[in-house]
């Protein structure tokens, strides 16, 4: 059977990419940005994950407001990283694992989630620069994805209930994979953060931290709030930590915090990241 690893949640700036590319990690600007992935490195350098199952949220590459699915998974062979404007580098594809999608797929269907399939799937920042600020070195991805999209951009949004509910059956559909495949659950976005409107630059480092040590000791908590609560303390993108919700829920059992970094600001975002390992 597949086993769960873990988890690793961290935000997808798109400047990010941009920094990556300019080479700048020991920038002051960005030089605590980037000091936080080198454990994540050295425990995935342990772990030796062979597929990497990333959830994050769409930015209008793939879908678009006339057409949103809230909840869509990848059946692809290999997924092309296409440039949405930023001036982003575009990537080497990544090569999937269809077969593991597809068993996801009917796993969470049985569950009665109502699912997109993508056959043929463009991913954007939000997919890539998780995998390129965990696996930095080499042109190529080393591990095989399936992407798992949620609905963050357009209402009406699944709620954290719905969410966690969601994680917690695709960590069941992986764990039940008849294959022994070491698995990685990698959550993208947030934390708070308010691009646009009256409260545009809005962060709030309390709650984020809150919302991190609850990853771990208390993972339902943040399900207690409605997403328009989650708006209010968190920034409209803040919206984002749905993402970071469903891979916690994705892991079985107890986990145990490796590694986590937070700092304020990375352009104009609170930028988080966590490593959870499943405890033995």
């Amino acid at each position: 059977m597949a086993k769960i690893l873990g988890g690793i949640a961290t935000s997808h700036v798109p400047a990010i990419g941009r920094a990556i590319a300019g080479n700048l990690q020991n920038d002051p600007y960005w030089k605590p940005f980037f000091d936080g992935f080198p454990p994540v490195h050295d425990w995935l350098r342990k772990v030796r994950p062979d597929v990497a199952v990333v959830i994050y949220n769409d930015h209008g590459l793939n879908f678009f407001l006339d057409k949103m699915p809230t909840f869509a998974v990848g059946a692809a062979a290999s997924y092309q990283n296409a440039d949405e404007g930023w001036g982003i580098p575009t990537l080497p594809p990544y090569k999937g694992d269809p077969e593991m999608s597809w068993h996801i797929i009917n796993e969470l269907v049985e569950r009665e989630f109502d699912l997109t399939t993508c056959q043929e799937m463009l991913v954007d920042h939000a997919f890539s620069l998780p995998l390129k600020l965990l696996w930095p070195d080499g042109a190529r991805c080393p591990v095989r994805t399936v992407p798992v999209c949620i609905n963050t951009v357009q209402y009406p949004l699944p709620s954290a209930r719905r969410c966690y509910k969601m994680g917690k059956a695709l960590g069941e559909a992986i764990a039940s994979w008849d294959d022994d495949l070491r698995v990685v659950i990698i959550g993208s976005g947030g934390l708070s953060h308010q691009l646009d409107g009256k409260r545009a630059g809005f962060m709030n480092k309390d709650f984020d931290l809150a919302f991190m040590e609850s990853l771990i000791a208390d993972p339902e908590w943040v399900t207690q709030y409605s997403n328009e609560d989650i708006v209010e303390k968190a920034g409209t993108q803040g919206v984002e930590l749905l993402m970071w919700l469903a891979t916690r829920a994705a892991l079985p059992g107890p986990v145990r915090k490796v590694h986590a970094n937070y700092h304020i600001p990375i352009s104009n975002t609170a930028a988080g990241l966590i490593v959870m390992e499943v405890a033995d």
